[in-house]
């Protein structure tokens, strides 16, 4: 009975050692079949991987070819401003001089004027020669584009009027202006000087 036992134990041993030798060399032989495969899986991917470095490679090459074109744009653009702003100071200083060599040619006749009056020992001869020099201001003004303002009976105006004083006299408008102490000047719309008057309340 034990040898049958044994016997049938011995068997059972026999085929579980066999099942488990049949199992490890099938285990084996799918390990060696699927290993071709995921060599080949590494190698698609790695490809696929290398590819994209290669695209992404040529990504930051356009991005830096534009970066340097966007930074040679700005440069020449600060280069240009820089220049416009010299030649904008150049010119401006430029039309200042003109201007004010205009004004000076405008009023040495003027000047002359006055310097042949002081020659004058007769009073009557030097206010004779101021007047017509008065007289002849107002056209040096006209050239000038200056404007003369500022008269008795007037509206006051505080943009360009200077009321130093008030009186009240039912004789005068609201606001009119009574005296003029001070004409005033405009050149175009901007005031030179203004007129300084008294005004009735």
């Amino acid at each position: 009975m034990e040898e049958k036992i044994k016997e049938a134990y011995d068997v059972e041993a026999e085929e579980a050692a066999e099942a488990a030798a049949a199992a490890a060399a099938a285990a084996e032989q799918k390990a060696e079949e699927e290993a071709p495969k995921d060599k080949k899986q590494e190698a698609k991917d790695a490809k696929k991987q290398k590819a994209k470095v290669k695209e992404l490679e040529k990504e930051l090459e356009a991005t830096k070819a534009k970066l340097a074109e966007s930074e040679d744009k700005y440069l020449r653009l600060a280069a240009e401003y820089e220049n416009f702003r010299k030649r904008s100071k150049t010119e401006r200083e430029g039309i200042y001089s003109e201007a004010a060599a205009d004004a000076v040619k405008e009023l040495l006749p003027i000047f002359d004027n006055l310097n042949r009056a002081t020659e004058y020992t007769n009073p009557e001869k030097v206010a004779e020669g101021v007047a017509l020099i008065l007289k002849g201001l107002p056209d040096v003004f006209a050239k000038m584009k200056i404007t003369v303002y500022g008269e008795a009976g007037e509206q006051f105006d505080p943009n360009i009027h200077n009321a130093v004083m008030h009186i009240e006299d039912e004789a005068y408008g609201e606001n009119e202006i009574v005296d003029v102490f001070q004409q005033g000047y405009m050149l175009g719309d901007k005031v030179v000087r203004y007129a300084m008057v008294r005004v009735a309340n």
